[in-house]
Parts: C-alpha cells; sequence; structure tokens
C-alpha cells in the first residue's frame, strides 16, 4: 500500500478515466453520445439474454430515430473467450469504421474492449494478448452496463478466457478504455435477484479489495471508501426490491466508483482465486468471489488491519466493543451476502477436491494477486479453497 511519509503522500500519475453520464432515461443520448466520439455509426456488441429480456431494442430505436447507421453483434457468452472475440471482431471489420456500442455486463464490455482492439489490428487474434499492449489503437468505445458490478467501463482491458490454455488472458490497449461510460440505471430494473447479487458482490468485493491493495493510494482509497459506503448499502435493497429505481442507481454509481478505484489500486486474492475457479468450472465471476471472500479476508487479515477497519467505518458500522475492527469487516461481509443469497461451497460450483490444486496454482500465478496485502504461497490458497470447499 501506498505510504505517507514525512513529505506527505507519495507522488501520483492519474489519468482520468472516462466521461460519466449518470442517471435515469440517459440511454436517450446515446446518438450524440456516439458523435462526440466523432463517428455516426455504431457497432453494438451485446449478447442473446438482453435481445430476449427487451433491453436491445429500445437503444437499437434510438439510434434508428437518429438515422445512426449500425450493426449488431450478439453472440458474447457469459465467459467470452478468445474465439468468441475474434468472431465479433471479423464482424466488425466487415462493417467498417464505427464507435463501437457495448450494451451488457461485464463480459460484453470485456468483449467488446478486445473486438475494439481487433479491428485496428487486422493480423492480430484475441490469442495474442500479451502482444497487443503496445498495439495500433482500436475503435472508439461507449460503454453501457446493464448490471451494476464489474466496473468494466472504467479500463481498457478486458478478462478474457483462453479455453486452449485454460486460463484467462488480459486483453487491452489503452486506447480501448471506454471513451464514455453510459450508466442509465433504469437499464438494471429487470435483472433477476440472484444476478443482481452476483454482480453487485464483484462491485462490493472491488472495494474491499482496493482499499487493502498494495497499489492503494489516496485517490483510490477515497473512490473505494465511497464505493463500499453506497454497494453495502444499496446491494441488499435491489436484491429485495428489483424495481427500487433508487437502490438501483445508488448501487449503479458505487459499483463505477469501485471500479474507478480498481483501476487505480490492483485488486488482490479474491480475485486471483476468482479467476482461477470460473476459467476451471465455468462459474459465475460474483458467484466465484463470493466462495472465497470472507475466508481470504480472513487470511489477510494480520496484514490488513487497517484497510479493514477502513472497510467496516465505510459500512457505517458501530465501533466493536473489542476493537475488532477487521472481524467486525468480515462479518459484516458475511451478513450481506447471506442476505443476498450468494455464498456456495466450492463443492457445489463444480470444483471437484482434485482440482483444487490447479486453481490454486492459477491463483498464484494471476497478476491481480501481487497486488495482496499479504504475499500468498500455494499451500495456503490450497487451505483457503480446502476451507471453502
Amino acid at each position: 500500500m501506498t505510504s505517507s511519509g514525512p513529505g506527505g503522500p507519495a507522488p501520483l500519475s492519474i489519468d482520468p478515466t472516462c466521461r460519466i453520464e449518470f442517471g435515469p432515461g440517459r440511454i436517450g443520448q446515446l446518438p450524440a453520445l456516439i458523435a462526440a466520439t466523432g463517428h455516426h455509426r455504431a457497432f453494438v456488441v451485446t449478447d442473446h439474454g438482453l435481445r430476449a429480456a427487451g433491453v436491445l431494442e429500445p437503444v437499437l430505436g434510438t439510434l434508428r430515430a437518429a438515422g445512426l447507421e449500425y450493426a449488431v453483434y450478439d453472440e458474447v457468452a457469459p465467459n467470452p473467450s478468445t474465439a468468441n472475440v475474434d468472431a465479433g471482431a471479423a464482424r466488425a471489420r466487415t462493417f467498417g469504421t464505427a464507435a463501437v456500442v457495448a450494451l451488457g455486463g461485464g463480459s460484453v464490455l470485456d468483449a467488446a474492449k478486445g473486438i475494439s482492439l481487433l479491428v485496428g489490428n487486422p493480423k492480430a487474434t484475441a490469442a495474442d494478448a500479451d502482444e497487443l499492449w503496445e498495439a495500433a489503437d482500436g475503435l472508439p468505445l461507449v460503454a453501457i452496463p446493464t448490471t451494476s458490478g464489474t466496473g468494466a467501463e472504467t479500463n481498457g482491458f478486458g478478462v478474457i478466457e483462453d479455453t486452449a490454455a485454460c486460463r484467462k488472458v488480459y486483453l487491452g490497449h489503452p486506447s480501448v478504455k471506454p471513451r464514455i461510460a453510459l450508466l442509465d440505471p433504469e437499464l438494471t430494473l429487470g435483472l433477476p435477484a440472484p444476478a443482481t447479487a452476483a454482480t453487485g458482490i464483484d462491485a462490493l468485493v472491488h472495494g474491499i479489495e482496493s482499499l487493502a491493495s498494495r497499489g492503494a493510494n489516496p485517490v483510490s482509497t477515497a473512490y473505494a471508501t465511497q464505493a463500499v459506503t453506497m454497494v453495502s448499502r444499496a446491494l441488499p435493497a435491489a436484491y429485495r426490491d428489483g424495481a427500487d429505481l433508487d437502490a438501483r442507481a445508488e448501487l449503479m454509481l458505487g459499483a463505477h466508483l469501485a471500479g474507478q478505484a480498481l483501476s487505480l489500486s490492483g485488486l488482490g486474492l479474491v480475485h486471483g482465486i476468482g479467476h482461477a475457479l470460473t476459467a476451471h468450472t465455468g462459474t459465475p465471476h460474483g458467484v466465484a468471489l463470493a466462495a472465497v471472500l470472507e475466508e481470504v479476508m480472513e487470511f489477510n487479515a494480520p496484514a490488513a488491519q487497517g484497510a479493514y477497519e477502513q472497510v467496516a467505518r465505510a459500512m457505517r458500522l458501530a465501533p466493536p466493543a473489542d476493537g475488532d475492527w477487521a472481524r467486525a469487516a468480515i462479518e459484516a461481509v458475511r451478513e450481506i451476502a447471506g442476505a443476498v443469497e450468494v455464498k456456495r461451497p466450492l463443492r457445489t460450483l463444480g470444483a471437484d477436491r482434485d482440482m483444487l490444486p490447479a486453481i490454486a496454482a492459477g491463483a498464484v500465478a494471476d497478476a491481480v494477486t501481487t497486488n495482496n496485502p499479504l504475499p500468498p504461497d500455494h499451500t495456503q490458497v490450497l487451505d483457503i479453497l480446502t476451507t471453502a470447499y
């Protein structure tokens, strides 16, 4: 974690993430926002579920009413693969120069970044992720999240599954960091309770891990603290009543702030394990995080007392009688996970016991784990997985 010495906080260099347009009904501004990228054509990236749920058609209607030419790629999978991204990029190249409009959850936003980047690098494929950080620029991106959790609209990389290697790869480039994040909470009103829980827990983890990250700094801490306050309050309310627009709005903006935080600080072992668990079992990202969140917090507590006190205070918890703020934070997280019914034992998520060593190895090797406040080894991660099994 960044420390402050006698001269004050350590030097920082922070690039603002994107233009934010937040509020109910803001989807109506989409044509003008596309024009702000310098384009008047749109390549819309989404998934079958949003088309079936009726979320896509009103968005396309807005484009038609403004006379914008568009094409749609709606085949993004829940855990998008390199092949999935390659197929979308092929379609986008055929359509030609345009702004990429990503409409969906984190999977869609991640895939759209890869699609945008590959259009600008026609000889590349998604499997070339490690070589694309210094590639040519991709198409400009407008991100429209339809869930409140991933924060994918705040950064220029996507987490994509390399099915051949059975691992997650980071596909991205500064040019595909969304130019505009259009945050319209009305788009989340139809999100089912289980998806609300899984994505909302993702946002809460972003805030918690950002506060405890070795890369935390005063700016990320400000974002993360406010995110934990908003998400911890709004998530149970939005889960209980999916039509509560105030709760949906607070959850969406809190999730965005959590994304801003993690983009500056990095994450930690909860995400390291979550990525590996999803790669091996296909478990939805938020469910994978919830499976080990409290266990990782227990592991980190000796090195994260201050950060977990920040978490507890952000949640507006009463001062604990024994002064153990970390324990109070862990118990509060356990209570929220229980209220939204998202916690599952690993054995119910398709993880066989003999799979745990490989999941542990993947978690230790994951780039996000380097930011964990307590550097874990393979045995320690295996112990965490065994406890959560």
